[in-house]
């Protein structure tokens, strides 16, 4: 039996629509601002709260990236066009490139931001690193709200600031508690190396110049193991490069929709 369809909302008109996927800390609420510039540049957006998410309910049973993926292509089903792209940014990387490859006649092109194949991309100890910086304050008493917003202004570049930046924030400092900590149990149990290579759909690698995470090095080396893929980097920008640098940003992701997806 399908689970419950995610909550999502839906701008634009087109034929061609942008799925948005978040990260870890997030909601659909944080994209506000890089739909409504898709939606001016013509395209039809819907972005979603993942299960556990906004106003999706936290599943139960294994909460795990293939079973995000699933739930994505349930939404793309229902609600989905002639040419379908997801924008997976951070986790939401780890969930696209699984989405593209089982369900490749649902994909018409891809984007990653800020993510990785697996933790173990980040080299010895990252992955331990990764888990601590965002678990212990958590496991000490702090909310996650008090754990999110250092962390998450961390991954920006120096001097990061502004309304998009501050939107962010304030969703990431919104994720509920137990979503998060299925959410990171998710992430440091998948290894998506091996899914990159049965992409077929055309994908841009977008990684922010500091980012500690997605950083381009990182992002190049994915794009590499993507068959048709390119890759790009917005200089002063950290992790969350689309508010950071929006129109950096968008220069390199609405070039590659034009030249790309139909």
């Amino acid at each position: 039996m399908a689970e419950r369809l995610a909550d999502y909302m839906a701008t634009g008109d087109g034929p061609v629509t942008v799925f948005l996927l978040h990260g870890g800390y997030g909601a659909k609420e944080y994209w506000r601002p890089e739909i409504a510039a898709l939606a001016q540049a013509g395209y039809r957006v819907i972005a979603w709260d993942a299960p556990g998410y906004g106003l999706s309910p936290l599943p139960e049973g294994t909460y795990s990236i293939e079973r995000l993926a699933d739930a994505a292509a349930q939404l793309i089903r229902a609600r989905g066009s002639k040419y379908n792209v997801v924008f997976g940014h951070s986790m939401g990387g780890l969930i696209a490139p699984k989405l593209a490859a089982a369900y490749p006649d649902l994909v018409q092109g891809m984007v990653l931001s800020a993510t990785m194949a697996s933790l173990a991309q980040g080299g010895a100890n990252f992955k331990d690193d990764f888990m601590k910086k965002r678990l212990d304050p958590i496991n000490m008493g702090a909310t996650l709200a008090d754990a999110a917003i250092p962390l998450v202004r961390s991954m920006m570049a120096p001097g990061s600031s502004g309304p998009l930046v501050d939107l962010i924030v304030e969703t990431a400092a919104g994720t509920p508690s137990a979503t998060f900590r299925a959410a990171l149990q998710a992430i440091a149990g998948y290894d998506g190396t091996p899914v990159l290579a049965q992409v077929k759909a055309p994908t841009l690698c977008i990684a922010g110049e500091h980012d500690p995470v997605g950083s381009p090095a990182n992002m190049q080396k994915l794009a590499g193991m993507i068959k048709d893929a390119e890759f790009a980097a917005i200089a002063g920008a950290g992790h969350y490069a689309w508010a950071e640098k929006p129109d950096a940003f968008n220069k390199a992701l609405f070039d590659f929709l034009k030249r790309r997806v139909a």
